[in-house]
């Protein structure tokens, strides 16, 4: 369980995640994801990487335990935890390729969202609860995902968005059984290590160097409103409601 980096095929290193029972992960976890995929970029036998989970879904986001019971350090370790794991995605040496099945929210969302490409399951929907737990932040990264509006309305209502819809607004690259998941990304992922690995090198910095938003500086931008929100006291009483049936 926890993190782990395997080489199903020459040039592909995955990265695959395993925290039960739903892949929300602890500040440890935020940092040992962000190492392993930095570490499998840095490879210089590694061409793709296949970014994937274990078990019910592919990341819950934060563990809410972990913020309700160790209070404010808490909070500055998952910040800047989710924070390098994100950029660990976005910055990797090679294209990331993201292998979504079930729930993808919260910071699921900012993984899939910083991936070059991403492969999901039928029954994966993506979403951002944040205003439901207490938080907020990457709507910098559901952005990549949606048009502006669409990214609004579920930022606010807090519902989610399939798979099969994000594959409309082409965001997707591909929708799959569930049992189809790992084999279909692994099947793009091959496609990508098959070109120059030095070539791919360059052409990942190049595509970063002209996207129109700075996604570290815009997230992190995102992440003091959630310290905000914390110190003022508002997301303690939100996160106390958090899994109870509200009146």
């Amino acid at each position: 369980m926890g993190v782990s980096t395997s080489s199903p095929e020459k040039g592909i290193s995955l990265v695959s995640v395993d925290v039960p029972p739903v892949n929300a992960l602890p500040v440890s976890g935020w940092f040992a994801l962000a190492d392993a995929v930095r570490a499998a970029g840095r490879d210089p036998g590694t061409r793709c990487v296949v970014l994937a989970a274990e078990g019910r879904g592919f990341n819950a986001g934060v563990d809410i335990k972990e913020l309700q019971t160790q209070g404010p350090g808490a909070l500055v370790g998952v910040n800047r935890g989710c924070f390098e794991a994100f950029a660990a995605v976005y910055e990797c040496e090679v294209p990331v390729v993201a292998a979504v099945h079930g729930f993808c929210l919260g910071g699921g969302v900012g993984l899939a969202g910083n991936a070059d490409l991403i492969v999901a399951s039928e029954d994966a929907v993506f979403g951002l609860p944040e205003l439901d737990r207490g938080a907020l932040g990457a709507a910098t990264h559901l952005a990549r995902l949606v048009p502006q509006h669409l990214m609004r309305a579920l930022y606010f209502t807090s519902r989610t968005v399939t798979a099969a819809e994000l594959h409309t607004h082409g965001s997707v690259w591909r929708v799959v059984r569930r049992e189809e998941l790992r084999a279909a990304a692994l099947e793009v992922a091959r496609e990508i290590a098959a070109k120059d690995g030095e070539l791919l090198r360059l052409a990942k910095a190049a595509l970063n160097g002209i996207d129109p938003v700075d996604v570290r500086r815009s997230y992190r931008f995102e992440q003091g409103f959630t310290f905000e929100a914390s110190v003022s006291g508002v997301a303690d009483r939100v996160r106390e409601t958090f899994g109870k049936e509200r009146g």
